[in-house]
């Protein structure tokens, strides 16, 4: 089972993505973020290292050898896949504009939404399909500024 937690109203998606990423972080929690697009990919990486002027939020592609050694993970590929042997699944955050494949083996995915229409329109499908599992527990938060 998973839990799905949309969070509707963000001014910037990767702005938000960035300082909820950033929080888990700073709380030492793993988190591995899910997207396609390589230009969104690179937006987050760059909001990561404007987070703070004095933050050092240090994130790899989990492919990198080295990735896990850092809490702040990033795939393009099955997320799945990059879940790490003996360890508790990371919180999935999903910057894709589609469900990512593998979801199921994640206990919480996080799934940010701006107000802009084609974003809260992808959102909607989104939760359908996260809905149409009746394993799925699927929550809406508001995080309008």
């Amino acid at each position: 089972m998973s839990t799905i937690d949309f969070a509707f109203g963000a001014e910037h998606r990767i702005q938000k993505a960035c300082e909820v990423a950033y929080k888990h972080f700073q709380a030492g929690h793993q988190v591995l973020v899910y997207c396609t697009d390589a230009k969104r990919m690179q937006a987050f990486s760059k909001g990561l290292w404007g987070i703070e002027q004095t933050a050092f939020v240090p994130h790899l592609d989990a492919k990198d050898p080295n990735a896990g050694m850092v809490l702040i993970r990033t795939t393009a590929e099955n997320p799945a896949n990059a879940l790490l042997p003996g360890q508790d699944p990371p919180w999935l955050l999903n910057l894709d504009l589609a469900c990512p494949p593998g979801y199921e083996q994640f206990a919480r995915v996080l799934e940010i939404v701006s107000g802009h229409e084609q974003d809260r329109q992808l959102a909607r499908e989104r939760w359908k399909q996260y809905s149409a599992d009746p394993a799925n527990k699927v929550k809406a938060h508001s995080v309008t500024p």
